[in-house]
């Protein structure tokens, strides 16, 4: 029971840092799972895997309250009215949650009705070593074919309409192939178009919140099983350890960026994707097949 506490504590501290770094955390649970175990059922897991994500999720609204928070007196500079209930709410971040809620749609649709598809016919080791790969190349050609342009929009305020439901476009490619990696198709794909780092950095973190809400919540209401107490116990030190991991993760990740670009990431994907093809071809991942 101990070593099962142990085992959460690691898959905490994995989720916590490839949550928000660009290489994929599902690249990572793969070979974590292969040295260490959860001594649960395969269902129970899907459900832990998806649900410490919520730890995740927290850490991004504590880092960013004052920035998503859209209604109180204080620093309300675009107030929806002068007088009334409309003073108390914040125009501009209730533009920036409707942005995000378009950004939302793509996924959410194909997360709706073709989730259980996709866990079947794509979450395997194969699928995520190329999407590691193919991801990590379009990384280093991005920042390559970007490092001499100026960005057009700097900050999350200055990224309309357009710009939302094309970063919901990228996000959709890291929904359908596992091993893509949400941050990371979502930032890399904003920089292609034109969006400063920083900005698309924070848009993707902003984004992750009802996304990753939404796919625990569906994970949980379509789960069958019984949970036992040493089952919450272990969902409880999962989401902890990625909360406090994350923590640090997203302000290193924003201090990071400010003066480097995702090259490195690209380089490390390729990198983890060859490994993730060689440990299956062994039959170490996967049994030696792509199932």
């Amino acid at each position: 029971m101990i070593w099962d506490y142990f085992v959460a504590f690691i898959f905490g501290i994995v989720e916590g840092i490839t949550e928000w770094l660009p290489v994929s955390s599902t690249g990572h649970m793969i070979i974590l799972n292969e040295f260490l175990k959860l001594n649960v059922s395969p269902e129970f897991y899907d459900l832990y895997l998806v649900v410490i994500q919520l730890g995740a999720i927290l850490a991004v609204i504590v880092i960013f309250w004052k920035e998503i928070w859209p209604f109180g007196l204080k620093n309300n500079n675009h107030p929806f009215a002068k007088d009334g209930i409309g003073r108390y709410i914040m125009k501009d971040k209730i533009i920036m949650w409707l942005k995000i809620a378009l950004a939302c749609v793509p996924a959410a649709i194909v997360g709706v009705l073709f989730d259980d598809w996709l866990d079947e016919h794509l979450y395997n080791y194969v699928v995520v070593a190329i999407a590691l790969i193919v991801f990590g190349v379009a990384f280093i050609v991005v920042e390559y074919l970007m490092k001499d342009r100026t960005p057009a929009v700097k900050t999350v305020n200055q990224l309309n309409w357009g710009h939302a439901l094309a970063i919901g476009f990228f996000q959709l490619l890291a929904a359908i192939f596992p091993g893509a990696s949400r941050s990371g198709s979502t930032i890399v794909g904003s920089i292609a178009i034109g969006i400063k780092r920083e900005a698309a950095a924070k848009f993707t973190f902003f984004l992750a919140i009802p996304v990753m809400l939404g796919a625990s919540l569906l994970k949980i209401v379509k789960y069958d099983g019984s949970v036992s107490v040493h089952e919450i116990g272990l969902l409880v030190v999962g989401m902890i350890t990625a909360f406090l991991v994350s923590l640090l993760i997203i302000n290193r990740l924003m201090a990071f960026i400010k003066k480097h670009s995702f090259s490195c990431f690209g380089w490390y994907r390729i990198a983890l994707g060859l490994l993730v093809l060689i440990l299956g071809a062994a039959g170490v991942i996967g049994g030696g097949t792509a199932a």
